[in-house]
């Protein structure tokens, strides 16, 4: 899966953004009016009712023809230039950079920032750059009870570079906390499509365990009959070779269902019991056994409170992931100690590799990170896994504390609960 495959995709929201734009339309629709007719200041009131009534017939063609329910990323353009141009013509009729209202000039390209792709964004905020300029240069007078009224060249020129540097720093942020965003969101959607598929393998385990349950006792019975049979025929050369063959696929029919059990040695048992920390973590350790050539050392001398919890696909994922970070990382050993007391149990798990890179030891928990070094990037589950077992384990009431170890070469996870929240799980 590529990082960002889910964050190339762009768009707006229509409704939304139809909302929005009536809004917008209202507001204009009733300040123009208001300022003319209650007010009585001379300007070109009719041209700008004009200017604003092409909005509304964008805004209608918006709603009627475009069908879908997301607008892609050039229909998005196609209209928030509408936006901006429709805008700079309202102010160039009512003062120019000088009306009040001109700081609405950068939302467009603000409300974009963080839904459209960079060139898009990039592209808005030069069209506004150029509008706020012309702005300064080219307007008519700004209506007002009075016909004469000076301004300092000083304030004037300060309007414009103001809204500029407004403009730059909003959409920045606003472009830097959408990526964010959408990187996390795919991560979240990454959570959810593992523990879906945990589920499903729990429930499949269990119906193939439930299947051979019920398959033992009829294929005992033919297992039972068919030797008795192979004794008493053995000797009939022209069905001997027959009952060997149906013996030979009864024992493999019995050896395949006993794989499917979660215990092939309990006949009756297939409900899976509470475990207490200890055993979540030496099942957890003999399952990377099995697939690694590292050695795990646990340590549950400091074990003092051991008690059993409710079996939790979540906390199991969220521990296999850190556990499995640490063997992908270390050299040769693992060690995974257990602290409990009768108010707190924790979990720290340290290796004996190079440890967290200190770029990004800060970052650590997040997903979709990088180290620059190379020995690091090359190996994949720096960030995802980590970000995945992080929010499984907080959502389950866990402190997470990530680090380089003090006593070893290695890196450090410590996993720390109270008791009273370990047995809310």
């Amino acid at each position: 899966m590529k990082s960002y495959e889910a964050s190339n995709y762009f768009f707006l929201n229509k409704s939304t953004y139809i909302n929005l734009r009536w809004i917008a339309i209202i507001g204009q629709l009733f300040t123009i009016n208001l300022v003319a007719l209650v007010f009585k200041f001379e300007f070109n009131f009719v041209l700008a009712n004009f200017v604003v009534f092409i909005g509304i017939i964008s805004n209608f063609s918006l709603f009627f023809f475009h069908k879908s329910t997301q607008l892609s990323n050039q229909t998005s353009l196609i209209y928030l230039l509408i936006d901006i141009l429709q805008l700079s013509f309202l102010l160039y009729l009512s003062g120019g950079i000088l009306n009040p209202f001109s700081i609405f000039l950068i939302i467009p390209s603000v409300f974009a920032s963080s839904n459209l792709d960079t060139k898009t964004n990039f592209l808005l905020i030069l069209v506004t750059i150029i509008s706020i300029c012309i702005l300064t240069l080219f307007h008519k007078d700004l209506p007002g009870p009075l016909s004469d009224y000076s301004l300092s060249n000083y304030y004037y020129y300060s309007i414009p570079i103001g809204l500029v540097i407004a403009l730059i720093f909003l959409n920045y942020f606003a472009i830097l906390f959408g990526k964010e965003n959408k990187i996390r969101k795919e991560a979240l959607d990454k959570i959810q499509e593992v523990i879906a598929k945990e589920h499903e393998l729990v429930s499949l385990g269990g119906q193939a365990a439930a299947a051979a349950h019920s398959l033992g006792t009829p294929l005992s019975t033919i297992k039972l009959v068919s030797q008795e049979l192979f004794n008493q025929l053995n000797e009939n050369k022209d069905i001997k070779k027959d009952l060997e063959l149906l013996v030979s696929q009864v024992k493999r029919c019995d050896d395949i269902l006993k794989k499917l059990t979660l215990n092939p040695n309990v006949e009756d048992d297939f409900i899976e019991k509470d475990l207490s920390l200890s055993s979540y973590i030496n099942q957890i350790a003999k399952s990377y056994e099995q697939i690694s050539s590292k050695k795990f050392l646990i340590n549950l001398e400091q074990d003092t409170n051991p008690f059993p919890i409710n079996k939790s696909i979540e906390l199991v994922y969220g521990i296999r992931n850190f556990i499995g970070n640490a063997n992908k990382f270390s050299r040769k050993y693992v060690y995974i100690s257990i602290l409990s007391d009768s108010q707190s149990s924790e979990i720290n798990i340290e290796d004996d590799g190079d440890g967290f890179p200190k770029e990004i030891l800060s970052k650590i928990g997040e997903p979709y990170i990088k180290s620059i070094k190379k020995k690091y990037s090359s190996k994949a589950g720096l960030g995802l896994g980590i970000f995945i077992g992080k929010t499984l384990l907080e959502k389950n009431y866990a402190e997470i504390i990530f680090r380089n170890s003090e006593t070893r070469s290695g890196a450090e996870i410590n996993i720390k609960w109270k008791n009273s929240d370990l047995k809310k799980i």
